[in-house]
């Protein structure tokens, strides 16, 4: 199998190249990131790029799609795809955004922005946690996750030490901060650093109601350290 990988040097987000061997099929799964490392090896190894996988539809993610149909041809889908010597399935993992879908292939999963390295997507916290947890997680521990930011991981490694997961698990206590975000009191339950660095929360509002966000949305008291 061959694998490659392009990451956009603003936005993190990747895009992916996958086929099936020297000469055969091949499918791009997202394209907001630079494609010219990936049209090298489609020519180099001889392939013939078929479909274009979305994980979902936000624009750090779709960038590229028009320059890839126009080249290729290629059918656009999230759904499970035969070409080649690849068989792909699309696993729904909503949350992030409504369209979200992972894609499961020889032992390697495309999380698009569901779960990245001890982080996952932003979103309602319901959502994601199915998504995370009913979904990914019961995937076999090996498994290579390939996210749509940065660097790759395994379903093992995020079961051990992803901050989320730890938590929903049952593992680690809530963090207990005291913010806003967008001026609502909330608390901060679980704190990960994110794909970027920047930092994300699971925050619990007064109602009762959870939301996974960026920490540029989150204000701290000013006595916070």
């Amino acid at each position: 199998m061959i694998l490659e990988r392009s990451m956009h040097p603003a936005w993190l987000s990747n895009a992916y190249l996958l086929g099936d061997e020297p000469g055969g099929a091949a499918v791009f799964v997202d394209s907001g990131a630079p494609l010219a490392p990936l049209l090298e090896v489609v020519e180099r190894e001889r392939l013939t790029p078929t479909h274009l996988l979305l994980t979902h539809g936000h624009e750090d993610h779709v960038a590229g799609n028009d320059e890839l149909v126009a080249r290729f041809g290629l059918e656009v889908t999230s759904g499970d795809v035969e070409t080649g010597g690849l068989r792909i399935r699309a696993l729904a993992t909503p949350g992030h955004s409504d369209d979200g879908v992972s894609f499961l292939v020889e032992g390697i999963c495309f999380t698009g922005d569901t779960l990245f390295r001890d982080a996952v997507g932003g979103g309602p916290a319901d959502e994601i946690r199915r998504s995370v947890m009913d979904v990914l997680m019961r995937l076999p521990h090996e498994t290579r996750v390939l996210p749509g930011h940065t660097v790759e991981t395994t379903i093992g490694r995020e079961w051990e030490h992803n901050p989320f997961v730890r938590f929903w698990r049952g593992l680690d206590a809530a963090d207990g901060r005291s913010c806003r975000v967008h001026g609502a009191e909330a608390v901060v339950v679980v704190w990960s650093p994110d794909y970027d660095g920047k930092g994300k929360a699971l925050v619990r509002f007064a109602d009762g109601a959870e939301a996974i966000v960026g920490a540029s949305r989150i204000e701290w008291p000013s006595s916070a350290s």
